[in-house]
Order: C-alpha cells, then sequence, then structure tokens
C-alpha cells in the first residue's frame, strides 16, 4: 500500500512539472573540526613555527603596513625579541570608508621583502575571493577577519587554498557557528586552520570588546584545530594586553597574536593598542617564563 501511494504522489508530481528534490540525508555527516573525525591536536608547520600541540606561538607586528622603514623596523623588533611569526595588513577592513584602507598590493610586497630580510612567515588578512591567489602568493598564512567569519563564499574558496588559513571569531559569533565557519574550510579540502578569539561584543564597554578567554577551554575541547588569541583587538587598550597575552596561554591556548608598532602614537590604524618595543619585550620574558612553568615550547 505504502509503495502504490508513493508512486501516485511522484506521478502527481510529474502531472504539474514538479521535480523531485535531492533526499535529504538521515544525520549531517561528523564535523571534521571535531575531535571525534581526529583526537590528536592538529599540529601546522610555518616556516620553523609550530602551532598546536606543545608548542606556543607568537605572532606579531604593526596593525597595518604603512611604509618600508615602519614595516622592517618593527619586524627587526620581533624577531630580535623572539616572535616567530610577523603579521601586518596591506587590506584592512575599516568601519568607516574613509579611514585608513591599506596599501594594497605594495603592503603585500613590503611583507615579502620583511620576510626575506628577517626570515619571519608572514599572516596577513584577505577580504575578498578576486584577491585570494594575489594574498596566497604574498603570505605563508592567510588570514580572514572578525567580519568575513561568515563569509560562506570566501570561506569556501580558501577551502582550495594551499596556506594555512587563521580564521578570527566575530564580534557576535557563537563558538558552535565559529566552528561551523571553520567547517567550511576543511570541507572544501583545506585542513590547515587556526582559530583566533580576539574578543565578543557585549554590554561592556571598558574595552573594545569582551575577551572571551572561557572560549579557549571549550574550543580546545571540542576541536584538534589550534586555537589563538588576540588581546590587541579584544581590549584595544595597550597596558591590558601583556596580562591577557599571560592569561591566554593559562587557559591553554596555542599562541597569542599582538600589535606591536615602533611609534604608537603615528600609527595609522590601532596604534593605542600596539605595544612598544620595550613593552613587546617584557611580554615575550614572561611568556618564556611561564612557559618553562606549564612546559610549553616558547
Amino acid at each position: 500500500m505504502q509503495t502504490q501511494m508513493q508512486t501516485s504522489g511522484e506521478a502527481a508530481a510529474a502531472a504539474i512539472g514538479m521535480v523531485p528534490g535531492p533526499a535529504i540525508p538521515a544525520k549531517p555527516p561528523r564535523r571534521l573540526v571535531s575531535r571525534e573525525s581526529k583526537a590528536a591536536d592538529t599540529i601546522i608547520k610555518v616556516g620553523e613555527a609550530l602551532i598546536g600541540g606543545p608548542n606556543f606561538v607568537v605572532i606579531a607586528g604593526p596593525c597595518s603596513v604603512e611604509s618600508p622603514d615602519q614595516l622592517l623596523d618593527t619586524a627587526r623588533v620581533v624577531q630580535a625579541e623572539g616572535g616567530m611569526i610577523l603579521r601586518g595588513g596591506a587590506y584592512k577592513p575599516r568601519t568607516s570608508p574613509y579611514s585608513f584602507q591599506g596599501m594594497g598590493e605594495e603592503g603585500l610586497r613590503l611583507l615579502a621583502q620583511a620576510r626575506e630580510i628577517t626570515g619571519l612567515p608572514v599572516v596577513t588578512e584577505v577580504m575578498d575571493t578576486a584577491d585570494i591567489a594575489l594574498v596566497e602568493s604574498y603570505a605563508d598564512i592567510v588570514q580572514v577577519g572578525a567580519r568575513n567569519v561568515q563569509n560562506f563564499s570566501l570561506l569556501r574558496k580558501l577551502g582550495a587554498c594551499h596556506k594555512p588559513v587563521l580564521l578570527k571569531r566575530g564580534l557576535m559569533t557563537t563558538v558552535d557557528e565559529f566552528l561551523s565557519s571553520a567547517e567550511y574550510i576543511l570541507a572544501a579540502g583545506n585542513p590547515q586552520v587556526i582559530l583566533c578569539e580576539r574578543g565578543i561584543r557585549t554590554f561592556e564597554t571598558s574595552t573594545r570588546n569582551t575577551l572571551d578567554l572561557s572560549s579557549v577551554c571549550v574550543l580546545k575541547e571540542r576541536t584538534h584545530l589550534p586555537v589563538i588569541v588576540d588581546p590587541s583587538h579584544a581590549v584595544g587598550v595597550r597596558r591590558f594586553v601583556q596580562p591577557l597575552a599571560r592569561a591566554a596561554m593559562a587557559v591553554g591556548a596555542d599562541g597569542v597574536m599582538v600589535e606591536v608598532h615602533c611609534s604608537p602614537e603615528t600609527a595609522l590604524c590601532d596604534g593605542e593598542q600596539s605595544l612598544r618595543p620595550a613593552e613587546f619585550r617584557s611580554l615575550m620574558e614572561d611568556l618564556k617564563a611561564l612557559g618553562r612553568f606549564m612546559h610549553r615550547n616558547t
């Protein structure tokens, strides 16, 4: 009887021109990002840096690439104090269209030059699917900013990227939504994803955002992907960056990404949250001391 009813239903659908849709799977596939799919920590090698496992990586540099001297001076500070990866924005997503938007491809060229001189791998942001190939040709790690965490077209395209992707959590993104965004990249073929907690928007106005360090604990339990913390963008206040970077290591993060500038007062972007060279040196000393206590490779 059931078979006859199904056949009649199909005949009726055909008579009015309806085309049957794809079959709905009984249950969704197991997430590639989950510990169920892979129990061991994913460790991503970038240059000499190892991200994940017992390692604690420090990514540092200016918010934006502004000039050859500005970038190279900062890169030399990062290298001298033990930073492992150089960050710098060539394309900047800014709230105001009148704010400095970055140097574009010239900024990418300067990052490549800084890498050649210092040996530091570089990470920089991509904002548009049209720029992926260009950014990938210069960068060692391609970053997806908080505003693009649910730009699914961009995430799918980055699944075909041959470089690691650093994915930042959005301002209003839940942990589950964050993991779903990472899943887009893995499902499209790229297993090299680094998650970054960079603060979420709450009712609190004392800092730019609220750094959700509890998310690090949750993510480390639920996913094998490495998790780092960006305290600079989370709080937007220079004097809070150092203690929050220490806290990030304490709760089990795999690294931090901090902003450093040799002259924050003249920075074209986020100078108020950028560490001066002496402050970065102090941070690195703290992290190395804490790392010895916590058996982390810094």
